[in-house]
């Protein structure tokens, strides 16, 4: 009888690792939960270092509207590469929109979240199927490596003068409240 339950639970066991290696939103699931206890609450360090030219960094939205990052000087650029299929880049989502919703109507930050699928119709109808309201962009051009290396999901805060002051590459809680803590530090700060 013993070697019977030891086999159920070791089947189960099994089965549940595969669902969450193999099922992206099981992934994500799992990763969510984490955050929400206190796992993946993102570093920020209080310095900035200087960023490339930003000038000629262009996303365009599905309006066909164009943001270079070169003319949002003077405002907060908070930068998101995900994709549909990453499973960290789904888990972050929630929080990402809490932080959005928080601050879009705030005219000294601007949000881009860039689609990395090469299908933006699936990245804008993602965000839509999950009633998020955040903006995706369209990468229209070269992103230096220094902004995007490729590791999903990115994260990038410019600060008003261009110079990056936040980066992380992984999952992370945006809505943590030592995070809106700094958003609002650099959104308040005239330097």
């Amino acid at each position: 009888m013993k070697l019977i339950k030891k086999n159920i639970f070791n089947t189960l066991f099994i089965a549940l690792l595969l669902i969450v290696i193999f099922v992206p939103d099981a992934k994500a699931f799992l990763l969510k939960g984490l955050m929400e206890i206190g796992f993946y609450s993102p570093k920020i360090e209080e310095t900035a270092t200087e960023s490339p030219g930003l000038k000629g960094i262009r996303f365009s939205d599905s309006k066909g509207n164009t943001i270079d990052l070169g003319d949002l000087r003077g405002k907060v650029v908070f930068l998101n590469f995900w994709a549909t299929w990453c499973p960290p880049c789904r888990a972050e989502m929630p929080s990402l929109n809490k932080q959005h919703s928080e601050f879009r109507n705030n005219p000294n930050i601007t949000f881009i979240f860039a689609d990395a699928d090469g299908d933006f119709a699936k990245s804008t109808k993602y965000m839509s199927d999950r009633g998020f309201a955040m903006p995706v962009f369209k990468v229209d051009g070269n992103v230096p490596e220094q902004i995007f290396s490729g590791p999903l999901p990115t994260t990038i805060i410019f600060d008003k003068q261009g110079r990056i002051s936040f980066k992380h590459e992984g999952v992370a809680n945006y809505a943590d409240k030592k995070f809106i803590s700094f958003i609002n530090k650099l959104i308040e700060s005239n330097d």
